[in-house]
């Protein structure tokens, strides 16, 4: 995107470019320039998700077990329609994916001690010690580190709820990407023991 901003291909007198992403290292990596105006995004409000469900169609399990699994996350609702609504498929893939057997057999005792509290508390990773570890999850994109404030006016949508959500693992200034995202870490901690 940047090479095409620097150099378009064409002459012309503006060039805007809009990038979507959840991801914490792709935001960092674009949010470090100048150029840059960011705007946060993430994981849908209550109505929006619902919207999106009903739209859905076939046998589906009731909308709040797919609130509570998806947390307003829209890639978690489509992973769990292409499964046939079967959480424990779409745990398994995420655990695959991002290779949590192998990140939690690397933490040292320390680490996962701090893992195993950000499971039940995201915020407890905001503090000097514990950064280099959030950072390992936000470049897995399991989380999203530094929510902005919750004041509507610089979210595209709605912000996220106004206090913690310890039920969909939201902090106040961290949060997973979704509960599946959380449940998949938690059993990757269970099942690879130091």
């Amino acid at each position: 995107m940047l090479g095409l901003i620097e150099h378009p291909p064409e002459t012309y007198e503006r060039v805007v470019a809009i990038a979507a992403t959840s991801e914490g290292v792709s935001r960092r990596e674009i949010g470090r320039h100048t150029w840059a105006n960011q705007r946060a995004m993430w994981n849908m409000p209550r109505e929006g998700l619902k919207q999106l469900y009903d739209q859905l169609p076939g046998e589906k399990p009731g909308f709040e077990e797919v609130w509570r699994l998806t947390g307003g996350n829209p890639r978690m609702l489509g992973r769990l329609y292409e499964t046939g609504w079967n959480a424990e498929a779409v745990i398994g893939d995420l655990r695959d994916e991002k290779g949590l057997n192998t990140f939690t057999a690397s933490l040292t005792g320390e680490e996962r001690l701090w893992l195993e509290e950000a499971i039940n508390d995201p915020d407890t990773l905001m503090s000097r010690e514990r950064i280099p570890l959030m950072n390992r999850l936000v470049e897995l994109n399991l989380i999203i580190d530094n929510l902005p404030d919750r004041d509507p006016r610089p979210w595209i949508d709605t912000p996220p709820p106004p206090k913690k959500d310890p039920e969909l693992g939201i902090g106040k200034y961290v949060a997973w990407q979704s509960p599946l995202h959380r449940e998949a870490v938690r059993r990757a901690l269970e099942g690879v023991k130091p």
